[in-house]
């Protein structure tokens, strides 16, 4: 096998953030529709997976945040023909920050409960955004020592 006939996916990152209840979603643009996913995106360089979840939290959201526990790896093909090895984890927000200006590409954040999620007019960007959310309210999340880097 060739590297041009590679099957190569995109590592991402993404972080369910529960707070009184609500969860923390972005509103963001995906193929030209509005659509609801939890602060998510791709791993850097030189980037751990739990480095790339509390960024991407602060890019999309403003909100410092700790991330205590993994929710596992999910195989998603996008509606673009993309597969990406999606990575979920839980957080705790720790602090929003008044000075930081979220990425140009999020329209706007929501804090919602499962039921506005899952009855909203804005469509989830994917199934996977309520499924991670049920994962997490189903006790499912693991301890941060089965996501490694050496």
């Amino acid at each position: 096998m060739t590297g041009s006939d590679r099957f190569l996916p995109h590592a991402t990152v993404a972080t369910v953030l529960e707070k009184e209840g609500k969860f923390l979603l972005v509103e963001e643009l995906s193929q030209g529709r509005q659509v609801l996913n939890q602060p998510a995106g791709h791993l850097e360089p030189m980037e751990s997976l739990i480095e790339a979840a509390a960024r991407e939290i602060l890019e999309e959201t403003c909100w410092q945040v700790e991330i205590t526990a993994y929710l596992g790896v999910t195989i998603v093909n996008g509606a673009n023909g993309i597969c990406y090895l999606r990575h979920s984890f839980v957080g705790r927000a720790v602090d929003f920050d008044t000075t930081y200006r979220r990425d140009s590409s999020i329209i706007a954040t929501h804090w919602m409960t499962r039921d506005e999620i899952a009855t909203s007019d804005i469509p989830l960007r994917h199934p996977v955004v309520l499924d991670v959310i049920d994962q997490y309210c189903a006790g499912s999340a693991v301890t941060l020592d089965l996501v490694r880097q050496l």
